[in-house]
């Protein structure tokens, strides 16, 4: 299936954001208490995804920024872009730092490489557990049996991906559902307009990884008026 360009996206539904958030509150807290949480924050840098790249060097910085109080938070950027090229780089509790490691990137047209993302992740925890993988790409151009099987993978290794889509290309988002709910995570899309919701959702889901359920709730008793709305949704369980 051919890449197809993202300039033409509709914006997520309130519902469909209240429903994220909901999806992250539900999981189970996995990390050791006291514990640094650690997080996978792994991007399409394919030719596409440039207009949004500036704007997501910006909003991941702000994810620490909800994490401090509850014993940090350790990321680690990945990306894939050209000609089957695949970079990680070092884990960090430091926000500029992963600024400067996003800021030395630039987009290079070529086929998505999820495959090679969810791979990573499992290699990642089976040497010391993370927390969840976030992905923000716009299309897939693979096998969707394969990475669901490796995101069923991810699920047993108790790692949720929460996926993040660009626009609502049809074909990716099937396969960005199906690896959210395998992995025991949850899907959202956003459209270029959106950079407050996103930043909302990467916040809600850098929280829950530095802190599980309870912080997450938190969170969304002390935020914007539009978080604000999905307290009365997160349950009591």
């Amino acid at each position: 299936m051919a890449k197809k360009s993202s300039s033409v996206t509709t914006r997520s539904s309130r519902a469909q954001v209240d429903a994220f958030i909901k999806q992250v509150a539900e999981r189970p807290a996995i990390k050791p208490a006291a514990a640094r949480g650690r997080l996978i924050f792994a991007l399409d840098a394919t030719a596409s995804r440039q207009p949004a790249w500036d704007r997501a060097c910006h909003i991941q910085a702000e994810m620490f920024n909800e994490t401090a109080a509850l014993g940090g938070l350790e990321v680690q950027m990945a990306y894939y872009r050209g000609f089957g090229e695949f970079q990680a780089g070092s884990w960090s509790a430091n926000s500029q730092d992963l600024v400067r490691q996003m800021g030395a990137v630039y987009c290079l047209g070529g086929h998505t490489q999820i495959e090679r993302v969810l791979r990573h992740a499992i290699e990642e925890t089976r040497r010391k557990a993370i927390n969840a993988l976030v992905f923000v790409g716009d299309c897939m151009e693979e096998d969707v049996d394969g990475l669901c099987q490796l995101a069923g993978e991810l699920g047993m290794l108790r790692v949720p991906a929460f996926v993040f889509q660009e626009g609502q290309e049809p074909v990716a988002r099937q396969a960005f559902e199906q690896i959210a709910r395998l992995s025991g995570g949850a899907y959202c899309s956003f459209d270029a307009s959106s950079a407050r919701q996103l930043r909302e959702l990467l916040s809600a889901v850098a929280v829950y990884a530095a802190g599980g359920r309870r912080a997450l709730q938190d969170y969304s008793r002390r935020a914007g008026r539009e978080v604000l709305r999905l307290t009365s949704q997160l349950g009591s369980g």
